[in-house]
């Protein structure tokens, strides 16, 4: 994925396909205030924005990254986006193309619950993407130091899966920044140091 081969023209956001079910509505809204709060230092700056993709069956093209920011801009009522070629599997069927996708970690197909679903249940457009409110209290974690940002694909999402086994849904949609509180102490202990951007602490909870 090192590599990308940047398409000439612009993508319709609504033309891209998810690679996965669900993002944090959170998440979302956060971003679109940033492209707001862009928009009024001069402009939108979209030159800044490149959609990582896979080129599928059918010639269509599935998004392996940034599926917040484009559901952001496409809420913003921005419609076109730039891409850039990951890789072409054009040639595969439907069922090949999940597969290799799936080899390489560029799906996932897990649910709200934290649940895997068929690649059947993955959305067809970038405006059907269900929301997970713990992929968007894994992101503010990560932003209150919590744990650092790692290249481990679906890393946010590991997180998101460890904090609602231990956070009640209702909790964390109830009082967020409680919820958040919460969330800091769990990525200090010991059972977190497995996931990913896990940081090291000294026993009085700062990093080391």
């Amino acid at each position: 994925m090192s590599r990308r081969e940047r398409f000439p023209p612009t993508v319709a956001i609504v033309d891209l396909r998810p690679t996965q079910i669900t993002v944090g509505y959170r998440e979302v809204e956060r971003k679109r205030g940033r492209f707001r709060d862009r928009a009024k230092l001069g402009g939108s700056r979209l030159s800044k924005y490149s959609i990582p993709v896979v080129r599928g069956p059918r010639n269509q093209l599935f998004i392996l990254d940034h599926h917040h920011m484009a559901r952001a801009l496409l809420e913003e009522g921005v419609d076109e986006v730039a891409v850039s070629l990951v890789a072409d599997l054009g040639a595969l069927s439907m069922e090949e193309f999940w597969a290799a996708c799936d080899r390489r970690g560029w799906g996932h197909p897990y649910d709200a619950a934290g649940e895997r679903r068929a690649t059947s249940a993955i959305p067809l457009t970038i405006s059907d993407l269900a929301d997970d409110p713990f992929r968007s209290l894994a992101g503010e974690l990560r932003r209150a130091g919590g744990f650092a940002k790692a290249p481990t694909p679906y890393s946010e999402f590991r997180w998101a899966d460890f904090l609602r086994r231990r956070i009640d849904r209702a909790a964390v949609e109830g009082d967020f920044d409680r919820a958040l509180e919460i969330a800091l102490n769990l990525a200090r202990r010991p059972e977190a140091e497995q996931l990913p951007g896990w940081r090291r602490t000294t026993e009085h909870g700062a990093g080391a």
